[in-house]
């Protein structure tokens, strides 16, 4: 199981309903705050406790104790109300403040008042699926940062299969780490120079993207 830790989630709309149903599914502790006292009702008997509030009354944020929490979800609609209970969280000192952002203007206002990490889930998903469409051989994908790369691939060239690490040398050649090796139901989160790789593996590797991509272009065609 993941290390428990705490989680509130201010605004429970499409974005932190996903949020709270993904953290309750790992069993994490959650507070969960909406004005909308049907929303609230709805998801009481998931999370650990639904508050009905208006997430720009600092007193009702300081009362919930906001800034003991491990991390905060700010999902707010409206762009004001989310600017808001950004900067009150930020001032009550929690600890990790994840927001969601409308537009480009506003992720910038929320990153500059302090936000750990602003997403734009439209955008997000809308740049995975072009990527997906344009590397079809990567499985999966995660940018890092403006320079690194998280993907899987699938091995499928006999010119990798049945080779070790060592032997195939992805660092030098393709400016890549292996990070991990998945065969079947077995993962190896460690791998070493000596592992051996084999037709339908998926390696994570770390790299950036056009490295990845070079790597993709020869290992997962057959």
């Amino acid at each position: 199981m993941a290390n428990k830790n705490n989680y509130a989630v201010i605004g429970i709309g499409q974005f932190g309903s996903s949020v709270c149903e993904t953290l309750a599914e790992a069993h994490q502790d959650i507070l969960a705050i909406d004005k909308n006292e049907d929303v609230v009702n709805e998801y009481a008997n998931m999370v650990t406790r639904a508050v009905i509030a208006d997430a720009q009354d600092e007193e009702a944020m300081r009362e919930l104790d906001l800034g003991s929490f491990d991390n905060v979800y700010i999902s707010v609609g409206n762009i004001q109300a989310s600017i808001m209970a950004t900067l009150i969280v930020k001032e009550l000192g929690a600890k990790n403040i994840i927001c969601k952002a409308e537009n480009e203007n506003h992720a910038r206002v929320l990153e500059k008042i302090g936000a750990d990490y602003v997403v734009r889930p439209e955008r997000d998903m809308a740049r995975r699926m072009v990527f997906h469409q344009l590397h079809l051989n990567i499985a999966n994908y995660l940018i890092l940062n403006h320079e690194l790369t998280l993907a899987e691939i699938e091995v499928k060239s006999p010119d990798f299969c049945e080779h070790t690490l060592k032997e195939l040398n992805l660092r030098d050649t393709y400016q890549v780490n292996v990070i991990a090796i998945v065969s079947g139901e077995q993962v190896n989160k460690l791998p070493q120079a000596d592992d051996t790789l084999h037709y339908g593996d998926h390696i994570s590797v770390v790299g950036d993207v056009g490295s990845i991509q070079k790597l993709s272009s020869v290992i997962a065609n057959e």
